[in-house]
């Protein structure tokens, strides 16, 4: 018997809450009939945010604007610049993942030595010096122009001998 009147509680409490019924019975709908208990306490996230940060998006050409919320130093959110006359705000598919690779596990923080890699090859069986390592690539963001992406393949495939260097204007 008691479980039906705890049940029976939280029922009423439900709809003692929840807004349709106030807002059926004529309460106004735009101010507190349209809320309830759960929806007075919640706060924006970007409340929290004590550093607020530009960026560009770095996935295709056009440089769209972000605002990158941070809190302690840690990235909470990524959004449009809604001051871009570009993307005026707006987040297209690819850019909206922004926040799931800045803030990924996985995500490489620190610089690595190509030459420290145990896959690093000086020389070929024959003696020919080769120094390269098939191990790591680079793939370059489509924002960069032609200069930028020149030095990038001359740093990284004659200066720590990469071989695997893209460009997302060619993928």
């Amino acid at each position: 018997m008691k479980l039906r009147r705890t049940i029976a509680d939280r029922v009423a409490g439900f709809v003692r809450d929840w807004s349709l019924p106030r807002q059926l019975a004529g309460e106004d709908p735009t101010r507190e009939a349209a809320q309830s208990t759960m929806s007075r306490q919640l706060r924006p996230r970007l409340e929290e945010a004590d550093t607020i940060g530009t960026g560009i998006c770095p996935y295709c050409a056009v440089g769209c604007a972000q605002l990158v919320y941070a809190k302690d130093g840690h990235v909470i959110h990524v959004e449009g610049d809604p001051r871009s006359p570009i993307n005026q705000g707006a987040l297209c598919p690819k850019r909206a993942a922004t926040f799931g690779w800045l803030t990924s596990p996985d995500r490489l923080t620190k610089a690595t030595n190509a030459r420290a890699t145990k896959t690093f090859v000086r020389d070929l069986p024959d003696g020919t010096p080769v120094n390269h390592t098939l191990a790591i690539g680079s793939l370059g963001g489509a924002t960069l122009d032609n200069e930028e992406n020149y030095l990038i393949k001359k740093l990284f495939g004659a200066g720590i001998g990469m071989v695997w260097i893209e460009n997302q204007a060619r993928v």
